[in-house]
C-alpha cells in the first residue's frame, strides 16, 4: 500500500474476503474447539467486513487526495476491533491491529520485505496479549509460524529492498514473494493442528480458526498478485463425523459489545467478566474496549460497564443453537423436535441437538406450532417428541401435514424424552430413530412431585400441599420434603442413575434435604424453570 493510495489495500482486502467467504461454512462445521463459538468462519467474516467497509468508506470520503497510512491503519485496526464477533473474530481483530501498528509506525517508508516482517511480528505479539491463557493449535500457532518463517527468510535473502521509485507492480511482486512464504508456514501449520490439541485429534479435524487465517493470507496473496497467479493451494478439510465429542462452553450466549469512554483498563475488567462466564476477552484501549465473553447473563456483563462508558455494537448469539444447528446439518438425515416447558429445559432438549417447540406453562402447543418446527429443521425426516398425552394427537396430526418423513415418539414427560433423546443417531431415518427411543422409554421411569391444584376427592391432600406421582399414580403427598423422598424411593429402587429437574419455583432447595439413595445410584440435578413442577423425576 502507498501512502497515497488506499485502492490497492481495499483491494486486497477485497479478494481476501471473497476468498474466506467460498470457504465459510467448511471453517463454520469444523469448529470443535470451543464450538460454542460454533460460527468461526462467519465471525471472522464479519470481521473482515468491518475492514473492508471502513476501506470503502475512507475512499469515498477522502477530499485531498487518499489518507495517508497513519490514518488509515488506525481506522483499520479499529473497523476490526469494531466488527469482531466471538473468539475467532477477537483475535483475527487483534492480529490486524498489531500489524498495522507496525505498518503506522514509520509513514515515510514503502511497505517493503522487513516491514511486512515487523507487521508479521507484531500481529503474532498482539495475538498472544489478547489471551490470558494462549492455546496452541489454534490460529494463535498459525500467526506465530507465519511470522518465524517469513522473518527466517528475510535473515537469509539479499534481495529485500526497494527502490523509492518502485512501481506498484514491483512492490506487489516483492510483497508476493513474502507472503508466498507466510502462506505455506499457514498451511503447514494447520495440518499440524490436531498434534497440538486433543480434541481436534479426537474428532479428526484441523482447527476451523487456524483455517480462517490461511485462506485469508492466500487471499490477499491474490489479491497482491493478481487472480492468474498459481499459488499454493489450502486443503479443503471434512468436517467432524456425527457424534464427536465437541469442547463447548457450558454457557449459553456468545456475548459480544464495544464499550466507548475513557480511562479504561482491559485487565482490571477480565476477572469481573469470568465470574459471569468463560471464553473471556477484552481487547482494547483506554478509549474503547471490545469485549467477549460466553455467559448465561448477557445483561449482567454489560451492567458491569455502568457509568464506566457507553455500550455498542452489541452482538448476543444463541451457542446452544448454533450447536443444534450444525448437527442437523451435518447429521444430514434426521433431527428431532421435542415439546418443553421451562426456560432450562430447552436449554436442556437443545443441548441435546433437538429443535424445541414452546408448551407454554401447560405444555400444550398448537398444531401448527409443531409442524412449523418440523418445517424449520434443516433435514428430511423428524422426530417429534410430544412429551405429554396431552400433546400426542396434535404432533400426529403435524406429522401427516408435512412433506417431510416425521414418526412421533411416543414420549409422556419431558423427563423421560431427555433420559432417551441421547439414543438419537441422525444419520439414521425417522423410522429406525422413533424405535431406538420408544426402546430406550421401556427402561425409564418418570416421575415427578408438585403442588396439589385442588383439594383431594379422597381426603388425602389439600390446594397447595406436595403430591409425589410415579407415572400417573399417585404414590406420596403432603409435606414437600417427605413428599420427595417417599416418591425418590418408590422411583429409584434398584437403578443406576436418578435425574432430577428443579421447576420455577421448589418451596426447598434439593442441597437441605436427604434423598436417601441407595449407595451407587448416580444423582444428576439439573433446574429445569418448568412452572407447574416443583421437581420432575427419571430414573434408569
Amino acid at each position: 500500500m502507498a501512502d497515497q493510495s488506499i485502492q490497492r489495500f481495499r483491494r486486497v482486502m477485497s479478494v481476501a474476503l471473497a476468498h474466506l467467504e467460498e470457504r465459510r461454512e467448511e471453517i463454520n462445521d469444523l469448529n470443535v474447539f470451543p464450538v460454542a463459538d460454533g460460527d468461526t468462519g462467519d465471525n471472522m467474516a464479519l470481521t473482515m467486513r468491518a475492514v473492508l467497509q471502513e476501506l470503502e468508506r475512507l475512499e469515498a470520503e477522502a477530499d485531498d487526495g487518499d489518507p495517508k497510512r497513519p490514518e488509515i491503519v488506525r481506522a483499520v485496526a479499529r473497523a476490526a476491533m469494531m466488527g469482531a464477533r466471538g473468539n475467532s473474530g477477537v483475535i483475527l481483530s487483534q492480529i490486524v491491529r498489531g500489524a498495522a501498528e507496525e505498518l503506522a509506525s514509520r509513514p515515510g517508508r514503502l511497505i517493503d520485505p522487513r516491514l511486512i516482517a515487523a507487521a508479521l511480528s507484531n500481529a503474532e505479539r498482539a495475538a498472544y496479549a489478547s489471551i490470558r491463557n494462549p492455546v496452541e493449535g489454534t490460529m494463535l500457532t498459525v500467526a506465530r509460524e507465519m511470522a518465524a518463517a517469513v522473518s527466517k527468510k528475510l535473515a537469509h535473502w539479499e534481495q529485500h529492498e526497494l527502490s523509492p521509485e518502485a512501481s506498484d507492480e514491483e512492490q506487489n511482486a516483492l510483497l508476493g514473494e513474502m507472503l508466498a512464504t507466510a502462506l505455506a508456514a499457514a498451511g503447514d501449520a494447520v495440518s499440524h493442528t490436531p498434534e497440538q490439541l486433543d480434541v481436534l485429534a479426537d474428532a479428526g479435524v484441523v482447527d476451523a480458526g487456524a483455517l480462517g487465517l490461511a485462506v485469508i493470507v492466500r487471499g490477499a496473496i491474490s489479491g497482491l498478485a493478481g487472480e492468474e497467479v498459481q499459488l499454493p493451494e489450502i486443503p479443503h478439510y471434512a468436517p467432524a463425523a456425527t457424534g464427536a465429542h465437541h469442547a463447548d462452553s457450558r454457557y449459553r450466549y456468545c456475548t459480544n459489545f464495544a464499550v466507548i469512554g475513557g480511562g479504561l483498563d482491559p485487565r482490571r475488567f477480565e476477572p469481573l467478566l469470568e465470574g459471569l462466564g468463560d471464553s473471556v476477552l477484552v481487547v482494547g484501549d483506554e478509549a474503547t474496549l471490545r469485549v467477549h465473553v460466553h455467559t448465561d447473563d448477557p445483561e449482567a456483563a454489560k451492567a458491569l460497564f455502568a457509568g464506566i462508558g457507553t455500550v455498542e455494537n452489541e452482538d448476543i448469539a444463541d451457542m446452544h443453537r448454533q450447536v443444534a444447528e450444525r448437527t442437523a446439518r451435518l447429521g444430514g438425515r434426521t433431527a428431532a423436535v421435542a415439546v418443553a416447558s421451562g426456560a432450562g429445559l430447552k436449554l436442556l432438549f437443545e443441548d441435546l441437538g433437538a429443535a424445541v417447540v414452546d408448551g407454554g406453562p401447560t405444555l400444550n402447543p398448537s398444531t401448527n406450532d409443531i409442524l412449523s418446527a418440523i418445517e424449520a429443521v434443516p433435514t428430511g425426516e423428524v422426530v417429534v417428541l410430544p412429551n405429554s398425552k396431552n400433546v400426542h394427537l396434535a404432533a400426529e396430526e403435524a406429522a401427516r401435514l408435512t412433506g417431510k418423513q416425521a414418526v412421533v415418539v411416543p414420549t409422556v414427560s419431558q423427563q423421560g424424552a431427555l433420559a432417551v433423546l441421547v439414543e438419537l443417531d441422525h444419520e439414521l431415518g425417522a423410522a429406525e430413530n422413533a424405535g431406538r427411543l420408544g426402546e430406550a422409554l421401556e427402561s425409564i421411569r418418570a416421575g415427578g412431585v408438585a403442588p396439589a391444584a385442588r383439594d383431594d376427592v379422597e381426603g388425602r391432600f389439600t390446594t397447595g400441599e406436595a403430591v409425589g406421582f410415579v407415572g400417573d399414580e399417585v404414590v406420596a403427598w403432603g409435606d414437600a420434603g417427605a413428599t420427595l423422598r417417599e416418591t425418590v424411593g418408590r422411583l429409584a429402587a434398584d437403578v443406576e442413575i436418578l435425574t432430577v429437574i428443579e421447576g420455577e419455583s421448589p418451596p426447598l432447595a434439593l442441597d437441605e434435604l436427604d434423598l436417601g439413595l441407595a449407595d451407587g445410584v448416580e444423582l444428576e440435578v439439573h433446574r429445569g424453570g418448568q412452572p407447574n413442577w416443583w421437581w420432575l423425576l427419571a430414573a434408569q
